[in-house]
């Protein structure tokens, strides 16, 4: 059994209980791992404001980051999670299941960067020239390369944290990605 439970908002600081607030008034609920963080006084502040963080990316392309790196990281929470979110800013499911595997057959720009976060993170950050200049050539810059690092390293934390606390997922399940999925 593991050692941490959701805290309820009245298990957290009043600054955390600011923020849960602020997360009920924007998606409607707190979603777990925003809870959890909460164990720590300041670890959600410190969490909201690395998450949501100016980027030269959009949220689309931050999706595709967040699909690759939790498939690789094996997260559930994360997969269901960004499942959702990257249906919500117009992917498909099945899109969702290849970004998970690190391509995307429907965009080049977006193969190219599923391509490389899935490096990243299998490699440790030691990616082949090759996939860097895929990245490049599809029209990234070096800024964009520097964000794509900080996310792949933002999703990561938070799939750590939920593979160690294994708190349920308040989100649907994500779909089983197949050996036969292209």
């Amino acid at each position: 059994m593991r050692p941490l439970n959701v805290p309820t908002k009245n298990e957290v600081t009043d600054q955390n209980k600011q923020i849960f607030d602020q997360l009920e008034s924007n998606l409607g609920f707190v979603p777990n791992i925003y809870a959890t963080y909460a164990h720590s006084k300041n670890g959600l502040a410190r969490y909201m404001n690395f998450a949501n963080g100016k980027t030269s990316l959009n949220n689309k392309e931050k999706e595709v980051i967040n699909l690759a790196v939790s498939e690789i990281n094996g997260c559930n929470y994360c997969l269901a999670a960004h499942t959702q979110l990257g249906k919500m800013n117009g992917f498909t499911e099945e899109q969702t299941l290849e970004l998970r595997q690190g391509k995307a057959s429907f965009d080049d720009k977006f193969n190219a960067l599923a391509g490389l976060a899935r490096e990243i993170i299998e490699n440790r950050g030691n990616i082949s020239d090759e996939t860097l200049q895929t990245f490049f050539d599809a029209g990234y810059s070096k800024e964009n390369l520097i964000d794509v690092i900080i996310n792949v390293g933002e999703k990561s934390i938070t799939n750590f944290l939920h593979n160690i606390t294994e708190i349920p997922i308040d989100f649907p399940e994500a779909p089983e990605l197949t050996v036969n999925q292209n």
